[in-house]
């Protein structure tokens, strides 16, 4: 019984000296902790207070009446979602230029850092990096005026090009099956640039000797990027891809929202466009809460799914 009581106060001093090392390790790194705080507060007031929201999906949400006086109607709103044309419309052209984005601009930021690793001149790379950097700092509002201005069948500059050989001048942004290739190519343009800086950090982790024992073995700079740089970068690769696969709905409204009009919105409506039209605009709240319940739940199966396959596969994951 002594012994008993004896353990359970070496557990007791042994819990209250962890707890005071710990207490201490905190004062001492406060400052670091602090720098926490800002990023935490941004996730709980912005990301998971707001879901308490989500509860309207499964009512006849009425502003006046609030969350807690509207009417309780179970899935209505996810039945309609499956019954309405319009949604497999919106459903369709989002997954394709998510697909487009996946195929065209996921590699893009990759090739530009591999191409950027190879420039010697310093002063040169600085001024090749800030041209590519710049677009992503500029609004969407800004960068989709320069779009529609680039792609004026009068003065833009594209269609001057084509006049310069003769061909016919296009209405690029009144033709439906360019619409998704112009999202594609101006969202590459906007953030290809910066996303470069991850992959340019990950290529300094790469150890020379892995180069000069390539060199050894006769393998030319083409033959290095396939056989060191890129299974180098595999984590990096892989880690951001599983990202993208988890928000491949979230295409991004202001994007879409900017190059819209009414001749291409058979093609270039999506989601986000759709939710803002009939949800703000239409007053209908709780259906198109149901369709971001949706997303989400598509988003959380797709990287769940990718992660193991990733993990299975590769050895790389998220978590």
């Amino acid at each position: 019984m002594n012994k008993g009581v004896d353990v359970n106060a070496v557990m007791s001093v042994g819990l209250a000296q962890q707890h005071i090392r710990k207490r201490s390790y905190f004062m001492k790194n406060w400052q670091i902790y602090s720098m926490i705080l800002p990023g935490l507060l941004f996730f709980i007031i912005f990301k998971y207070i707001p879901l308490a929201g989500s509860v309207i999906a499964f009512q006849d949400y009425n502003p006046f009446k609030g969350m807690l006086g509207s009417e309780f109607v179970g899935f209505k709103h996810f039945v309609n979602l499956f019954t309405y044309p319009e949604f497999y419309r919106v459903l369709r052209n989002t997954l394709l230029i998510s697909l487009y984005q996946l195929v065209f601009g996921f590699p893009a930021p990759l090739i530009l850092a591999l191409l950027l690793n190879e420039v010697r001149k310093m002063a040169a790379k600085r001024v090749l990096q800030t041209v590519l950097y710049v677009p992503h700092f500029l609004s969407w509002v800004i960068l989709g005026s320069m779009v529609i201005s680039l792609l004026s069948p009068d003065a833009g500059l594209v269609n001057l090009a084509l006049n310069a050989f003769g061909l016919e001048k296009i209405f690029f942004m009144q033709e439906p099956h360019y619409f998704r290739s112009i999202v594609v190519a101006s969202g590459i343009w906007k953030e290809a640039g910066w996303g470069t800086i991850i992959y340019l950090a990950a290529l300094t982790g790469i150890s020379p000797e892995l180069y000069e024992a390539a060199e050894v073995d006769g393998a030319g700079k083409l033959r290095q990027v396939f056989s060191v740089t890129i299974p180098s970068l595999l984590p990096t690769i892989m880690v951001l891809l599983l990202l993208k696969i988890g928000h491949i709905l979230d295409l991004g409204f202001e994007q879409i929202y900017i190059l819209l009009n009414p001749l291409v919105r058979e093609s270039g409506d999506i989601l986000d466009t759709y939710i803002y039209d009939v949800g703000l605009l239409g007053g209908q709240y709780s259906y198109t809460t149901a369709i971001g319940l949706f997303k989400s739940l598509v988003g959380l199966v797709l990287i769940l799914g990718a992660n193991a396959i990733s993990k299975k596969s590769t050895g790389n994951s998220i978590y």
